[in-house]
This record gives structure tokens, C-alpha cells and sequence, in this order.
């Protein structure tokens, strides 16, 4: 049993290897890479990177590191001394200079009236110093450019990142019980069955239905929590009946449930459902704007891909001989599916989730470009959305489309890489 294990785990990870030594060898996947490292330290740092507050300075004998105290502000554990909180840190005066600024000395939402009316990048600017200069522009009412994009760089990462996270643990899930169990593999008692089926429309409706006015007035995320918790509440209580009912020998037979094909039907009509209609309906509805908002609604309608994917790779896995050797010693078959058949289906996964990030961050850009659910959020569709104003401010359109270009297409490529280095014919 020990050698068996011992097999079963060096097969990832010398798989593993495999496909990491072919993605190096396609250097336009490998350079891809980079980029998007590049736009990740972007995101995580954008703080640092532009703000219209300084890295570090002294006044009136103290030390202050404004940008990270911002931060402890923000989540209500510290507060700004005396009228910092409505300063305007360019106009204090600091002990003998001693201030850092950041390497952009501007805010997505900071407002330059000096240099509004479309300020070019080599055009003349009205600025104290070259270190105070709009590198990337300035639009119409004098918002610095290079920290919009900054901004958008995050706001690009985290839509993608999030949404794409909602819709893998959305696919994993029902792609595992449709894969691993089949339509012959589970069965259950006719009086958990009934009492499941007739639960589900009472978890929509009060999960749902019912509270569709708290979805409209209140926060979203924390809504949607709550509606989770109820979902897994009285499916746990329906099932805790079904067992205690099931131990007394209440009901005997056990029926098959075709899973697999319930599932199926079941993304197939999520399937049918034209994805931004859907969208701009939602979003309608919400009374107020936040790009969470969108990061939701994608994960909620972008997971069908991977449920597909996954269950594929299952149907291929279950069939495998360390599957079957851990249901003759006896493992429970969540057991087998957690520890055994989840790990080593998920690679390929990786494909259609970089595939599915370019795809969301694309929506994103799209919303953004409408003004449709974004609030008051600075990204790359927003200031390409700006343009439309002004053509003669080339790089309003320039600087904010082509970020968008670049990385759609290093998704692309990672996932074409990734495609490629897990393609046996390939190896």
C-alpha cells in the first residue's frame, strides 16, 4: 500500500515537469508569462506606484508613511491625527523637504485643474517640476492618465482573477459529481430523493426570490453570502432528516440518480441564455454600481467550461488503476474523488481558466467602456471611454486599448502554451 502511494504521487508531480519543460521551450507562452508577472506587481503595488499621497515624510517633528497608514484608515483600525485626512498633501510643508513621493505623485481620481482640457504627454504642461509631470496626459477635467492605467491594471486583475475563481470552484463542483458519479454510480434512498427535489424550489424562492429586494438595496457580495448560508442550511437539515429517517429502516430501496445527465441539461440551458443580455439585465436591477458587482455576475455565468472540462477529465481518471485500487481497499468515494481524482484533472482546467480570465477582463473592459456597473471605478474601459469626447487626445484611446490588447493576447498565448506543453503528440 505504501509503494502504491508512493507511485500514485510521484505521477503529478513527474507530470508536472513534464509540461513545465515544455511551456519553457514556447518562448512566446514563456514571455507571456513575464508580462503578466509584470502586471501582477503592478496591481499588488499600484498604491505605491501612483497616489496623491507621499511613500514617507516628516512634519512638525513626526514620521509618517501616509500610503500604508491609508490603509489601516480605510479599514477603520487607525486614523489620521488632527486635519490630515483632508489635507492636500502637495501643499504641506514638510521638515526640510524630507518627503517621498511616488514614482506617479497622482491618484486615478486626482484632479489637476493646472492641466486639464487634454494635456498631451509631450505637450506643454503646467507643473511645478518634471517630477510633477503627466508622463501619460491628462484628460478633460485634468485626471492623470498613468495612474488610470495603473488603476486599470488592478481593476483588470482583479476582475479576472475573482470571477474566474467563482466560476472554477462553480465548474469543479458540479463537473466532479457529474464526471465521478455518472448517471450508474449514485445511489440514494427515494425519500432523500423527493425530499431534496422539493427543497430546491424553496431554497430559490427564499434564498432568492424572496429577498431580491435585499439584492437591489443592500451589498451584493454580503447579500449573496447570506443566501449561500440558508442554501446550505436546509439542504444540510434535509439531509440529516433523510439519514436519521434511513437509520430507523424507514426506507429500504435506494434508486439510481442519473447526475451526469441532469448536470448536462442543466449547462446547457445556462448555456442558452445569451451572456450579456443577461448581464445588462442584472446589472439593471442592482441600485447601486461596483465592479464586484461584475466580478459576480461573470464567475456566476463563465463556470460551464470548466464543469465540462472537469468532467471529461473525470470520466478518463475514475477509470484509472490507482482509483480503482483505492475503492478495493475500501476509501470512501469523497475520499477518492478529494485526495485522488480532483488533483489529477485539474491541469488541462488550467487552459480554459486562462482563456476564461482574457475573457472576463474583455467583459470587463466592455461594462467599463458603457459605464454600465462600474460606479465610480477608474479602468482601461473608462478612459477609452473617454475618448469618444475628444479624438484629437490620441492617447486616450492608445495607451488604455492596447494594455487591453496586450493582456488578452498573453492569456491567449499562456493558454495556447499551456495547450500545447499538455499535448502528448507535443512532448
Amino acid at each position: 500500500m505504501n509503494v502504491r502511494a508512493e507511485h500514485i504521487d510521484q505521477q503529478p508531480a513527474t507530470y508536472r515537469r513534464r509540461v513545465y519543460r515544455a511551456f519553457r521551450q514556447n518562448k512566446l507562452a514563456l514571455w507571456s508569462l513575464r508580462i503578466l508577472y509584470f502586471f501582477l506587481f503592478i496591481a499588488v503595488f499600484s498604491d505605491f506606484l501612483a497616489n496623491d499621497k507621499p511613500l514617507y515624510c516628516q512634519l512638525e517633528g513626526k514620521t509618517y508613511f501616509p500610503v500604508l497608514k491609508s490603509y489601516g484608515v480605510e479599514l477603520g483600525i487607525d486614523r489620521w491625527p488632527g486635519d490630515l485626512g483632508i489635507a492636500n498633501w502637495y501643499k504641506l510643508e514638510y521638515d526640510n523637504d524630507r518627503v517621498v513621493w511616488p514614482l506617479i505623485p497622482y491618484a486615478a481620481k486626482t484632479i489637476d485643474l493646472k492641466n486639464n482640457q487634454y494635456r498631451s504627454p509631450f505637450g506643454p504642461q503646467r507643473v511645478e517640476s518634471m517630477r510633477f509631470w503627466h508622463w501619460m496626459g491628462t484628460d478633460e477635467i485634468g485626471h492623470d492618465i498613468a495612474a488610470g492605467m495603473i488603476s486599470g491594471t488592478r481593476t483588470a486583475m482583479l476582475v479576472g482573477v475573482v470571477a474566474m475563481s467563482i466560476a472554477t470552484l462553480i465548474g469543479i463542483f458540479f463537473g466532479a459529481l457529474a464526471g465521478f458519479w455518472g448517471d450508474d454510480r449514485l445511489r440514494v434512498s427515494r425519500l432523500r430523493l423527493i425530499l431534496n427535489v422539493l427543497a430546491f424550489p424553496i431554497v430559490i424562492f427564499y434564498g432568492f426570490i424572496a429577498r431580491s429586494y435585499a439584492f437591489a438595496e443592500g451589498h451584493l457580495g454580503w447579500e449573496l453570502l447570506k443566501s449561500i448560508v440558508l442554501i446550505v442550511l436546509v439542504y444540510g437539515l434535509v439531509n440529516l432528516v433523510s439519514k436519521w429517517l434511513e437509520s430507523r429502516k424507514v426506507v429500504r430501496k435506494n434508486i439510481v440518480v442519473p447526475l451526469d445527465l441532469w448536470i448536462m441539461r442543466f449547462i446547457e440551458i445556462v448555456n442558452s441564455v445569451p451572456t450579456l443580455l443577461l448581464l445588462l439585465s442584472v446589472v439593471s436591477i442592482l441600485s447601486g454600481e461596483s465592479i464586484f458587482y461584475i466580478m459576480v455576475i461573470i464567475g456566476l455565468i463563465r463556470w460551464t467550461g470548466i464543469a465540462r472540462f472537469i468532467r471529461a477529465e473525470l470520466l478518463k481518471v475514475k477509470r484509472l488503476q490507482y482509483i480503482e485500487a483505492a475503492q478495493a481497499l475500501g476509501m470512501s468515494q469523497l475520499r477518492i474523488l478529494w485526495r485522488h481524482a480532483i488533483p489529477n484533472a485539474l491541469t488541462p482546467v488550467l487552459i480554459t481558466i486562462s482563456f476564461g480570465i482574457a475573457g472576463a477582463i474583455l467583459l470587463e473592459a466592455f461594462f467599463s467602456f458603457l459605464g454600465i456597473g462600474i460606479g465610480s471605478e477608474v479602468t482601461w474601459g473608462s478612459i477609452l471611454s473617454t475618448a469618444r469626447r475628444y479624438p484629437a487626445a490620441w492617447w486616450l484611446a492608445l495607451l488604455p486599448g492596447s494594455a487591453i490588447f496586450i493582456t488578452v493576447t498573453i492569456f491567449n498565448l499562456i493558454g495556447d502554451g499551456l495547450s500545447e506543453a499538455m499535448n502528448p503528440k507535443g512532448k
